[in-house]
């Protein structure tokens, strides 16, 4: 990490360290898994269509990969993938999964606001929350911007709008599941600073559209990710049932130009 990073990228780094014990079972049960599922609720890929129906051959990044499972998808499907994320321990945890299901691709340990890619280096990019949540929106979408190919694409998976306002602002009720009611101002909304130290970054719809627009994208759709009604989640902050009333999350699906 370099002297001259943001604030946000240290308190990121030492929470995602600290976490990825935790992360790690998750990560090996997406490994494994025989197709791809998406978010807390585990949605199929046949059901969101997130990856291209064609990748092979192709150059393809995720921008803050965690333990990679998103990566060893891709790779799986023919890409040429290469992976980056910001904390020494989730990269533990995907080399040991690379080694045991005997797949290598590069994992790069650094800012997905500043990679070391070259400009116009790939053909799709994407995120899970990795970049789409963890990083400076500007800095990440200028940075896809720059090493995407013209034409390339860009898909990512952050909370929804609707969630983050009903996320309760008070830090006595912060483990509270979403309330049904706004809690938040949608107007300004920015920089989550979370007790635990760690920072989010969630914009409202307006300023998404502008800010991938003005780095060159055309957007191609959104997809408020409503699960289906047998699904479950091991995360306590958001119930099945608020889930399949409201969009907990959405995906951007985006085209640079």
């Amino acid at each position: 990490m370099t002297p001259d990073a943001p604030k946000h990228v240290a308190a990121n780094r030492a929470a995602w360290d600290a976490w990825a014990d935790d992360y790690a079972e998750g990560g090996a049960r997406n490994w494994a898994a025989a197709e791809p599922s998406w978010g807390i609720f585990d949605v199929p890929e046949a059901d969101l269509g997130l990856l291209p129906p064609d990748l092979a051959g192709k150059d393809a990044v995720e921008l803050g990969c965690g333990t990679a499972y998103v990566s060893a998808w891709l790779a799986r499907r023919g890409a040429n993938v290469v992976s980056i994320d910001n904390s020494p321990k989730q990269l533990e945890t995907a080399r040991r999964l690379q080694a045991e299901h005997g797949l290598s691709f590069p994992l790069h340990l650094g800012d997905a606001e500043r990679t070391p890619f070259a400009d116009a280096s790939f053909d799709f990019a994407i995120s899970e929350y990795g970049a789409s949540i963890w990083c400076e929106p500007e800095r990440w979408i200028a940075e896809a911007a720059r090493i995407l190919r013209p034409g390339g694409e860009l898909v990512f998976l952050v909370n929804g709008t609707v969630m983050m306002l009903c996320t309760p602002d008070d830090p006595a009720r912060i483990d509270d599941p979403v309330s049904d009611r706004l809690e938040r101002p949608y107007f300004g909304m920015r920089r989550f600073a979370w007790p635990d130290g760690s920072i989010e970054f969630h914009l409202g719809y307006g300023d998404w559209i502008r800010l991938l627009r003005r780095y060159g994208f055309t957007i191609e759709d959104l997809i408020e990710i409503r699960p289906p009604a047998d699904a479950s989640t091991r995360y306590p902050f958001v119930t099945l049932d608020w889930a399949r009333r409201w969009p907990c999350e959405e995906v951007w699906k985006a085209r640079r130009w």
